[in-house]
């Protein structure tokens, strides 16, 4: 309670340090009765036009996970405006599938994004829609038997049409047979060749996008997914490419390094919030190396929307205030978890966003692509 009361309340009041066995008493740090009311829970009346941001930012001063989402819309709106700060987006889960990828797509479009790092299914499984392929409303009380007779997939309730998921596949396939294999490829130099090559097929994807945009993707878990399907193929027709997962922290290490400040946003956990949490980390040491000193430099600003929770001491669910420990995460405040399915979370922040018309110029992380500039001139 020592320490936690002044986190809570915002005071300047010096708590606690177990860690060296204080023992100071709890009268000494404890605030007066009057202060635990001075920011006040404010009931939301309903109103005839109010806007969907305006909504969000009375939710911040309400209570629970409503309270959470108005703050992680506040944190992202400020992090938009910093004019000196990187955006990184980590994204997990199946959200293309369940109608969120335009979402990113818009971010990418409207440079609310500097960098991504997506799981592959992610970014393979919006290319199924961009085909002209459409996942189906379902259920998941259904015998999947059946659907396994029928050839369909089961996203929890929705389906996939596994003969036209084959068809992605084959396209992915088409893509890399026809790369050069004596070059070693990061997974954002694979993804920009491959947004070209829909480009010019007119299929619409957040590769797609990011090619156009020649912002950088990279997929930390890129073969748990039809790519890695699609490699085997191709590999058994020319010989293998070669993806290379340290080339990957390399660039983004270049990117921290050049970048000032950076700001996260994470839609779930997983491999890419862990990939991105650990870029503030070799900043730091790197940095130690150059001036003999200690150094934290951690992530100014940090969001994230999940439905994990910590107890289980996995990633996905990890706090920001365990973060901070590892230097990942700043102690300033501009953190938000929101607790809430990306599916509710995601359109209102995006269209609460989109209402405030933010302008904004993506950082030019264009000199990523510089090694595979001899193929983009095939």
């Amino acid at each position: 309670m020592e320490e936690v009361l002044p986190r809570v309340l915002g005071l300047d009041l010096p708590p606690a340090n177990p860690l060296k066995g204080s023992h100071s008493p709890i009268s000494a740090i404890m605030p007066k009765r009057e202060d635990f009311f001075k920011e006040p829970v404010k009931p939301i009346e309903v109103k005839d036009g109010r806007s969907i941001s305006a909504l969000l930012d009375a939710m911040s001063d309400t209570s629970f996970q409503g309270r959470k989402l108005g703050e992680a819309f506040r944190a992202w709106d400020a992090m938009l405006r910093d004019k000196d700060t990187t955006v990184m987006l980590g994204l997990t889960g199946s959200l293309s599938t369940a109608g969120m990828w335009k979402i990113m797509g818009y971010m990418i479009d409207r440079g609310y994004i500097d960098l991504m790092l997506s799981t592959g299914a992610n970014i393979s499984e919006d290319i199924y829609n961009g085909m002209g392929f459409v996942y189906g409303k379902g259920t998941p009380w259904v015998d999947d038997q059946v659907l396994l007779e029928q050839k369909i997939d089961r996203y929890y309730d929705e389906w996939a049409d596994e003969y036209k998921y084959r068809e992605m596949e084959g396209l992915l396939a088409d893509f890399i047979q026809g790369l050069d294999r004596g070059y070693i490829y990061s997974t954002a130099e694979f993804l920009h060749l491959l947004g070209r090559r829909l480009d010019e097929q007119g299929i619409d994807s957040m590769v797609t996008r990011a090619y156009r945009s020649s912002m950088p993707i990279f997929s930390p878990a890129m073969v748990d997914s039809s790519y890695g399907i699609a490699a085997v193929y191709a590999a058994r027709g020319k010989g293998r490419v070669v993806v290379d997962q340290f080339k990957d922290f390399e660039q983004m290490t270049e990117v921290v390094e050049k970048c000032d400040e950076t700001a996260v946003v994470y839609i779930g956990g997983g491999v890419p919030k862990d990939t991105i949490q650990l870029t503030a980390v070799m900043k730091a040491l790197l940095l130690e190396r150059k001036t003999k000193k200690e150094v934290v430099k951690p992530h100014k600003y940090a969001i994230q929307i999940t439905s994990d929770s910590p107890q289980w001491g996995g990633l996905s669910g990890a706090t920001f205030e365990e973060a901070i420990s590892w230097g990942k995460t700043s102690p300033n405040g501009n953190n938000a978890i929101c607790y809430c399915d990306a599916t509710i979370a995601l359109p209102l922040i995006a269209h609460a966003l989109n209402e405030r018309g933010i302008k904004r110029k993506r950082q030019d992380l264009s000199f990523l692509f510089k090694g595979i500039g001899k193929f983009m001139k095939k």
